[in-house]
Protein backbone atom coordinates (compact mmCIF):
# COMPACT_ATOMS: atom_id res chain seq x y z
CA UNK A 1 0.00 0.00 0.00
CA UNK A 2 1.43 3.92 -0.82
CA UNK A 3 1.56 6.25 1.63
CA UNK A 4 -1.39 7.79 -0.53
CA UNK A 5 -3.75 4.81 -0.39
CA UNK A 6 -6.58 4.91 2.05
CA UNK A 7 -7.04 1.74 3.87
CA UNK A 8 -10.42 0.13 3.59
CA UNK A 9 -12.33 -1.18 6.24
CA UNK A 10 -13.69 -4.76 6.16
CA UNK A 11 -17.44 -3.65 5.35
CA UNK A 12 -16.50 -1.59 2.44
CA UNK A 13 -14.55 -4.92 1.08
CA UNK A 14 -18.12 -6.38 1.60
CA UNK A 15 -19.72 -3.89 0.10
CA UNK A 16 -17.37 -4.62 -2.98
CA UNK A 17 -17.59 -8.17 -3.00
CA UNK A 18 -21.18 -9.28 -3.45
CA UNK A 19 -22.19 -8.06 -6.84
CA UNK A 20 -23.30 -10.31 -8.87
CA UNK A 21 -21.81 -9.24 -12.58
CA UNK A 22 -23.39 -11.24 -15.07
CA UNK A 23 -27.26 -10.22 -13.50
CA UNK A 24 -27.26 -7.19 -15.57
CA UNK A 25 -27.46 -9.31 -18.66
CA UNK A 26 -30.27 -11.53 -17.42
CA UNK A 27 -31.87 -8.32 -16.65
CA UNK A 28 -31.55 -7.35 -19.93
CA UNK A 29 -32.67 -11.01 -21.62
CA UNK A 30 -35.47 -10.72 -19.24
CA UNK A 31 -36.70 -7.44 -20.96
CA UNK A 32 -35.87 -8.08 -24.26
CA UNK A 33 -38.42 -11.49 -23.68
CA UNK A 34 -41.01 -9.25 -23.11
CA UNK A 35 -40.31 -6.54 -25.57
CA UNK A 36 -40.16 -8.66 -28.20
CA UNK A 37 -43.53 -10.42 -26.76
CA UNK A 38 -45.14 -7.33 -27.21
CA UNK A 39 -43.87 -6.28 -30.25
CA UNK A 40 -44.80 -6.65 -34.19
CA UNK A 41 -47.92 -5.16 -33.94
CA UNK A 42 -50.08 -4.60 -37.22
CA UNK A 43 -53.47 -5.19 -38.59
CA UNK A 44 -52.49 -5.56 -42.02
CA UNK A 45 -54.56 -8.76 -42.85
CA UNK A 46 -52.11 -9.70 -45.80
CA UNK A 47 -49.05 -9.47 -43.08
CA UNK A 48 -51.09 -10.78 -39.97
CA UNK A 49 -51.99 -14.27 -42.38
CA UNK A 50 -48.44 -14.45 -43.45
CA UNK A 51 -46.92 -17.95 -42.03
CA UNK A 52 -43.80 -16.00 -41.43
CA UNK A 53 -45.07 -13.73 -39.56
CA UNK A 54 -47.29 -16.39 -37.40
CA UNK A 55 -44.15 -18.09 -37.11
CA UNK A 56 -41.91 -14.97 -35.42
CA UNK A 57 -45.04 -13.74 -33.04
CA UNK A 58 -46.81 -16.82 -31.89
CA UNK A 59 -44.48 -19.55 -31.90
CA UNK A 60 -40.86 -18.17 -31.50
CA UNK A 61 -41.73 -14.95 -28.90
CA UNK A 62 -45.49 -15.52 -28.06
CA UNK A 63 -44.25 -16.78 -24.41
CA UNK A 64 -42.11 -13.78 -24.37
CA UNK A 65 -43.73 -13.04 -20.78
CA UNK A 66 -41.37 -15.82 -19.67
CA UNK A 67 -39.25 -12.94 -18.75
CA UNK A 68 -41.48 -11.45 -16.33
CA UNK A 69 -41.42 -15.15 -14.20
CA UNK A 70 -37.27 -14.36 -14.71
CA UNK A 71 -37.49 -11.16 -13.23
CA UNK A 72 -39.46 -12.27 -10.34
CA UNK A 73 -37.39 -15.08 -9.41
CA UNK A 74 -34.17 -12.60 -9.76
CA UNK A 75 -35.95 -10.26 -7.61
CA UNK A 76 -36.62 -13.23 -5.08
CA UNK A 77 -32.71 -14.15 -5.92
CA UNK A 78 -31.02 -10.91 -5.02
CA UNK A 79 -33.16 -9.60 -2.22
CA UNK A 80 -32.87 -12.51 -0.19
CA UNK A 81 -29.58 -12.96 -0.68
CA UNK A 82 -28.87 -9.49 0.40
CA UNK A 83 -31.05 -9.83 3.22
CA UNK A 84 -29.17 -12.67 4.90
CA UNK A 85 -25.59 -10.97 4.21
CA UNK A 86 -27.42 -8.00 6.08
CA UNK A 87 -28.88 -10.29 8.66
CA UNK A 88 -25.07 -12.03 9.53
CA UNK A 89 -23.12 -8.78 9.34
CA UNK A 90 -25.36 -6.54 11.91
CA UNK A 91 -27.47 -9.75 13.97
CA UNK A 92 -30.38 -8.29 12.38
CA UNK A 93 -32.22 -7.06 9.28
CA UNK A 94 -34.18 -3.55 9.16
CA UNK A 95 -36.98 -3.40 7.43
CA UNK A 96 -37.62 0.34 7.85
CA UNK A 97 -34.18 0.79 5.75
CA UNK A 98 -34.64 -2.02 3.25
CA UNK A 99 -38.29 -0.03 2.61
CA UNK A 100 -36.63 2.82 1.77
CA UNK A 101 -33.97 1.69 -0.48
CA UNK A 102 -37.28 0.18 -2.19
CA UNK A 103 -39.36 3.31 -2.48
CA UNK A 104 -35.85 5.20 -3.86
CA UNK A 105 -35.82 2.57 -6.19
CA UNK A 106 -39.33 1.90 -7.43
CA UNK A 107 -41.87 4.61 -6.50
CA UNK A 108 -40.10 7.74 -8.80
CA UNK A 109 -40.11 5.65 -12.02
CA UNK A 110 -43.28 4.07 -10.87
CA UNK A 111 -45.56 7.11 -9.86
CA UNK A 112 -44.04 9.03 -13.11
CA UNK A 113 -45.49 6.28 -15.21
CA UNK A 114 -48.92 6.25 -13.37
CA UNK A 115 -49.16 9.48 -14.10
CA UNK A 116 -47.84 8.94 -17.57
CA UNK A 117 -50.98 6.66 -18.03
CA UNK A 118 -53.96 8.81 -16.17
CA UNK A 119 -52.93 11.98 -18.02
CA UNK A 120 -50.33 12.20 -20.39
CA UNK A 121 -51.46 9.27 -22.44
CA UNK A 122 -55.19 10.32 -22.69
CA UNK A 123 -53.62 13.33 -23.35
CA UNK A 124 -51.86 12.19 -26.36
CA UNK A 125 -54.49 10.06 -27.84
CA UNK A 126 -56.77 12.77 -28.20
CA UNK A 127 -54.04 14.92 -29.76
CA UNK A 128 -54.04 11.97 -32.36
CA UNK A 129 -57.74 11.95 -32.97
CA UNK A 130 -58.56 9.25 -31.34
CA UNK A 131 -60.86 8.67 -28.05
CA UNK A 132 -59.71 8.17 -24.48
CA UNK A 133 -61.56 4.87 -22.93
CA UNK A 134 -59.68 4.76 -19.85
CA UNK A 135 -61.30 2.05 -17.76
CA UNK A 136 -58.55 1.47 -15.07
CA UNK A 137 -58.99 2.51 -11.20
CA UNK A 138 -55.99 5.27 -9.91
CA UNK A 139 -56.72 4.21 -6.10
CA UNK A 140 -55.03 0.46 -7.16
CA UNK A 141 -52.51 1.87 -9.25
CA UNK A 142 -51.54 4.28 -6.29
CA UNK A 143 -51.28 1.77 -4.04
CA UNK A 144 -49.92 -0.86 -5.93
CA UNK A 145 -52.40 -3.38 -6.34
CA UNK A 146 -52.32 -2.79 -10.06
CA UNK A 147 -52.76 -6.22 -10.67
CA UNK A 148 -56.35 -6.73 -9.19
CA UNK A 149 -57.24 -3.88 -10.89
CA UNK A 150 -56.64 -6.21 -14.35
CA UNK A 151 -57.96 -8.76 -12.50
CA UNK A 152 -61.69 -7.09 -11.73
CA UNK A 153 -61.75 -4.61 -14.72
CA UNK A 154 -59.55 -5.86 -17.16
CA UNK A 155 -56.34 -4.56 -19.32
CA UNK A 156 -55.98 -0.67 -19.19
CA UNK A 157 -56.41 1.64 -21.83
CA UNK A 158 -53.26 2.89 -21.33
CA UNK A 159 -50.40 0.17 -22.67
CA UNK A 160 -47.75 2.18 -20.26
CA UNK A 161 -50.46 1.05 -16.79
CA UNK A 162 -51.13 -2.25 -18.46
CA UNK A 163 -46.90 -3.21 -17.63
CA UNK A 164 -47.60 -2.35 -13.71
CA UNK A 165 -49.21 -5.27 -12.57
CA UNK A 166 -45.73 -6.66 -12.41
CA UNK A 167 -44.49 -3.97 -10.36
CA UNK A 168 -47.20 -4.02 -8.28
CA UNK A 169 -46.15 -7.80 -6.97
CA UNK A 170 -42.86 -7.09 -6.90
CA UNK A 171 -43.40 -4.08 -4.10
CA UNK A 172 -46.03 -6.36 -2.40
CA UNK A 173 -43.02 -8.64 -2.17
CA UNK A 174 -40.95 -6.05 -1.05
CA UNK A 175 -43.29 -5.39 1.91
CA UNK A 176 -43.42 -8.48 3.12
CA UNK A 177 -39.93 -10.29 2.26
CA UNK A 178 -37.72 -8.28 5.38
CA UNK A 179 -40.26 -9.11 7.24
CA UNK A 180 -40.35 -12.58 6.67
CA UNK A 181 -36.09 -12.73 6.92
CA UNK A 182 -36.65 -10.41 10.25
CA UNK A 183 -38.91 -12.96 11.43
CA UNK A 184 -37.43 -16.64 11.43
CA UNK A 185 -33.55 -17.11 11.94
CA UNK A 186 -31.98 -18.14 8.97
CA UNK A 187 -31.42 -21.88 9.22
CA UNK A 188 -35.33 -22.00 9.86
CA UNK A 189 -35.94 -19.76 6.86
CA UNK A 190 -37.26 -23.33 5.16
CA UNK A 191 -40.54 -22.99 6.94
CA UNK A 192 -41.89 -20.17 5.55
CA UNK A 193 -40.51 -20.77 2.17
CA UNK A 194 -42.53 -24.35 2.08
CA UNK A 195 -45.39 -22.63 3.83
CA UNK A 196 -45.16 -20.18 0.48
CA UNK A 197 -45.25 -22.57 -1.95
CA UNK A 198 -47.26 -25.13 -1.37
CA UNK A 199 -50.02 -22.38 -0.54
CA UNK A 200 -49.11 -20.86 -4.02
CA UNK A 201 -49.50 -24.51 -5.44
CA UNK A 202 -53.12 -24.97 -3.80
CA UNK A 203 -54.01 -21.31 -4.60
CA UNK A 204 -53.56 -22.76 -8.43
CA UNK A 205 -55.60 -25.42 -7.91
CA UNK A 206 -58.30 -23.58 -6.73
CA UNK A 207 -57.93 -21.09 -9.39
CA UNK A 208 -57.74 -21.87 -12.39
CA UNK A 209 -59.07 -18.85 -14.14
CA UNK A 210 -56.19 -17.47 -16.51
CA UNK A 211 -55.62 -13.83 -15.52
CA UNK A 212 -55.72 -15.20 -11.83
CA UNK A 213 -53.23 -17.59 -12.72
CA UNK A 214 -50.56 -15.14 -14.13
CA UNK A 215 -51.00 -12.12 -11.98
CA UNK A 216 -52.75 -12.64 -8.84
CA UNK A 217 -50.08 -12.21 -5.77
CA UNK A 218 -50.75 -15.24 -4.51
CA UNK A 219 -49.96 -17.54 -7.81
CA UNK A 220 -46.90 -15.32 -8.87
CA UNK A 221 -45.13 -15.20 -5.93
CA UNK A 222 -43.47 -18.58 -5.72
CA UNK A 223 -41.63 -17.26 -8.26
CA UNK A 224 -39.74 -15.00 -5.99
CA UNK A 225 -39.29 -17.71 -3.22
CA UNK A 226 -37.93 -20.21 -5.50
CA UNK A 227 -35.63 -17.45 -5.96
CA UNK A 228 -35.08 -17.10 -2.67
CA UNK A 229 -34.58 -20.96 -1.52
CA UNK A 230 -32.01 -20.78 -4.14
CA UNK A 231 -30.07 -17.62 -2.33
CA UNK A 232 -30.66 -19.46 1.35
CA UNK A 233 -29.55 -22.87 -0.44
CA UNK A 234 -26.01 -20.66 -1.60
CA UNK A 235 -25.73 -18.88 1.98
CA UNK A 236 -26.17 -22.34 4.12
CA UNK A 237 -25.33 -25.35 2.42
CA UNK A 238 -21.86 -25.80 1.08
CA UNK A 239 -22.30 -28.94 -0.31
CA UNK A 240 -25.20 -26.94 -2.85
CA UNK A 241 -22.65 -24.30 -3.05
CA UNK A 242 -20.39 -27.12 -4.91
CA UNK A 243 -22.97 -28.73 -6.95
CA UNK A 244 -23.29 -25.59 -8.10
CA UNK A 245 -19.88 -24.43 -8.88
CA UNK A 246 -19.07 -27.95 -10.33
CA UNK A 247 -22.08 -28.31 -13.13
CA UNK A 248 -20.20 -30.02 -16.27
CA UNK A 249 -20.94 -29.03 -19.39
CA UNK A 250 -23.46 -31.81 -20.10
CA UNK A 251 -25.41 -30.40 -16.90
CA UNK A 252 -25.55 -27.09 -18.26
CA UNK A 253 -26.36 -27.63 -22.12
CA UNK A 254 -29.28 -29.87 -19.99
CA UNK A 255 -30.52 -26.30 -18.41
CA UNK A 256 -30.32 -24.53 -21.47
CA UNK A 257 -32.62 -27.13 -23.54
CA UNK A 258 -34.94 -27.45 -20.95
CA UNK A 259 -35.09 -23.09 -21.14
CA UNK A 260 -35.25 -23.47 -24.83
CA UNK A 261 -37.95 -26.43 -25.07
CA UNK A 262 -40.16 -24.46 -22.14
CA UNK A 263 -40.08 -21.32 -23.86
CA UNK A 264 -41.32 -22.38 -27.36
CA UNK A 265 -43.38 -25.05 -25.75
CA UNK A 266 -44.59 -23.95 -22.72
CA UNK A 267 -48.24 -23.88 -23.70
CA UNK A 268 -48.72 -27.58 -24.68
CA UNK A 269 -46.24 -28.98 -22.27
CA UNK A 270 -47.16 -27.04 -19.00
CA UNK A 271 -50.33 -25.50 -19.50
CA UNK A 272 -52.88 -27.44 -21.59
CA UNK A 273 -53.47 -30.28 -18.39
CA UNK A 274 -54.74 -28.70 -15.45
CA UNK A 275 -52.81 -31.01 -13.30
CA UNK A 276 -49.73 -30.10 -15.07
CA UNK A 277 -50.26 -26.15 -15.21
CA UNK A 278 -50.59 -25.77 -11.24
CA UNK A 279 -46.86 -26.69 -11.17
CA UNK A 280 -46.23 -25.14 -14.90
CA UNK A 281 -44.58 -21.85 -12.39
CA UNK A 282 -42.41 -23.76 -10.17
CA UNK A 283 -41.14 -26.03 -12.93
CA UNK A 284 -40.08 -22.83 -14.79
CA UNK A 285 -39.19 -21.54 -12.09
CA UNK A 286 -36.35 -24.25 -11.17
CA UNK A 287 -35.31 -23.94 -14.53
CA UNK A 288 -34.92 -20.20 -14.62
CA UNK A 289 -33.29 -20.15 -11.08
CA UNK A 290 -30.48 -22.86 -12.56
CA UNK A 291 -29.37 -20.27 -15.13
CA UNK A 292 -28.86 -17.35 -12.88
CA UNK A 293 -26.80 -19.98 -10.23
CA UNK A 294 -25.56 -21.16 -13.11
CA UNK A 295 -24.08 -17.92 -14.65
CA UNK A 296 -23.09 -16.72 -10.95
CA UNK A 297 -21.09 -19.38 -9.67
CA UNK A 298 -19.98 -22.14 -12.07
CA UNK A 299 -16.74 -22.68 -13.12
CA UNK A 300 -17.34 -24.62 -16.34
CA UNK A 301 -19.73 -22.14 -18.06
CA UNK A 302 -20.01 -21.75 -21.76
CA UNK A 303 -19.82 -18.38 -21.59
CA UNK A 304 -20.62 -15.73 -18.75
CA UNK A 305 -22.95 -12.86 -19.77
CA UNK A 306 -20.84 -10.20 -18.18
CA UNK A 307 -18.48 -10.67 -21.30
CA UNK A 308 -21.43 -8.93 -23.23
CA UNK A 309 -20.01 -5.37 -22.41
CA UNK A 310 -22.45 -3.71 -23.94
CA UNK A 311 -25.83 -5.95 -22.70
CA UNK A 312 -24.81 -5.54 -19.70
CA UNK A 313 -24.61 -2.12 -19.65
CA UNK A 314 -28.13 -1.40 -20.70
CA UNK A 315 -29.14 -4.18 -17.98
CA UNK A 316 -28.44 -1.22 -15.70
CA UNK A 317 -31.43 0.56 -17.38
CA UNK A 318 -33.69 -2.46 -17.50
CA UNK A 319 -35.79 -0.92 -15.03
CA UNK A 320 -37.09 1.92 -17.45
CA UNK A 321 -36.79 -0.17 -20.76
CA UNK A 322 -39.30 -2.26 -19.11
CA UNK A 323 -41.85 0.79 -18.11
CA UNK A 324 -41.17 2.30 -21.34
CA UNK A 325 -40.94 -0.19 -24.05
CA UNK A 326 -44.78 0.08 -24.75
CA UNK A 327 -43.84 3.83 -25.41
CA UNK A 328 -40.84 3.18 -27.65
CA UNK A 329 -43.05 0.90 -29.58
CA UNK A 330 -45.59 3.71 -30.04
CA UNK A 331 -43.99 6.14 -31.35
CA UNK A 332 -42.16 3.78 -33.46
CA UNK A 333 -45.41 2.73 -34.61
CA UNK A 334 -46.92 6.43 -35.31
CA UNK A 335 -43.95 7.10 -37.23
CA UNK A 336 -44.12 4.11 -39.51
CA UNK A 337 -47.26 4.71 -40.02
CA UNK A 338 -47.12 8.34 -40.76
CA UNK A 339 -43.96 7.83 -43.28
CA UNK A 340 -45.89 4.79 -44.84
CA UNK A 341 -43.30 2.60 -44.19
CA UNK A 342 -45.11 -0.40 -42.29
CA UNK A 343 -46.95 -1.95 -45.41
CA UNK A 344 -44.48 -4.73 -45.52
CA UNK A 345 -43.68 -7.93 -43.52
CA UNK A 346 -40.00 -6.85 -43.65
CA UNK A 347 -41.26 -3.65 -41.75
CA UNK A 348 -43.30 -5.04 -39.40
CA UNK A 349 -41.13 -7.68 -38.25
CA UNK A 350 -37.83 -5.90 -38.48
CA UNK A 351 -37.81 -2.02 -39.17
CA UNK A 352 -40.13 -1.08 -36.65
CA UNK A 353 -38.79 -3.83 -33.98
CA UNK A 354 -35.39 -2.32 -34.45
CA UNK A 355 -36.39 1.27 -34.48
CA UNK A 356 -38.81 0.89 -31.36
CA UNK A 357 -36.16 -0.92 -29.58
CA UNK A 358 -33.90 1.96 -30.34
CA UNK A 359 -36.21 4.72 -29.16
CA UNK A 360 -37.03 2.42 -26.06
CA UNK A 361 -33.29 2.56 -25.02
CA UNK A 362 -32.93 6.20 -25.80
CA UNK A 363 -35.85 7.32 -23.53
CA UNK A 364 -34.89 4.71 -20.98
CA UNK A 365 -31.21 5.87 -20.85
CA UNK A 366 -32.46 9.73 -20.26
CA UNK A 367 -34.32 8.71 -17.40
CA UNK A 368 -31.86 6.68 -15.76
CA UNK A 369 -29.08 9.67 -16.15
CA UNK A 370 -31.71 12.68 -15.55
CA UNK A 371 -34.21 11.24 -12.92
CA UNK A 372 -33.17 8.04 -11.42
CA UNK A 373 -29.90 8.38 -11.05
CA UNK A 374 -30.71 11.04 -8.34
CA UNK A 375 -32.95 8.59 -5.86
CA UNK A 376 -30.22 5.55 -6.75
CA UNK A 377 -27.61 8.15 -4.83
CA UNK A 378 -30.05 8.78 -2.11
CA UNK A 379 -31.02 5.12 -1.80
CA UNK A 380 -26.97 4.36 -1.35
CA UNK A 381 -27.14 6.14 1.89
CA UNK A 382 -29.17 3.56 3.58
CA UNK A 383 -27.72 0.43 2.58
CA UNK A 384 -25.37 -1.80 4.24
CA UNK A 385 -24.55 -3.88 0.82
CA UNK A 386 -24.11 -2.26 -2.42
CA UNK A 387 -21.78 -2.56 -5.77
Amino acid sequence: MSGTDKPVSAHEQMKKRIFFQNLDGIRFFCFLSVFLCHSFYTENPSIVGSGIYHFIKITLFGNGNIGVNAFFVLSGFLITYLLIEEKKINGQVSPPKFWIRRILRIWPLYYFCVLFGFVLFPFLKQMFGQTANESANPIYYLTFLANFDIIHHGLPDSSTLGLLWSIAIEEQFYFLWPIVIYSFPVNRLWIPFVTIILSSLIFRAFNPVPVVYEIHTLSAISDMTIGAVAAWLIHTSSGFREFVKNLTKPNIAFIYFLFIVIYLFRLPLLKEIFAIRIFDRLIVSIVLVFILLEQTYSENSFFKLSNLKTISGLGVITYGLYCFHFVGILIALTITRLFGINNHLWQVLVLETILGLAITIGISKLSYVYFEKYFLNLKEKFSFITK
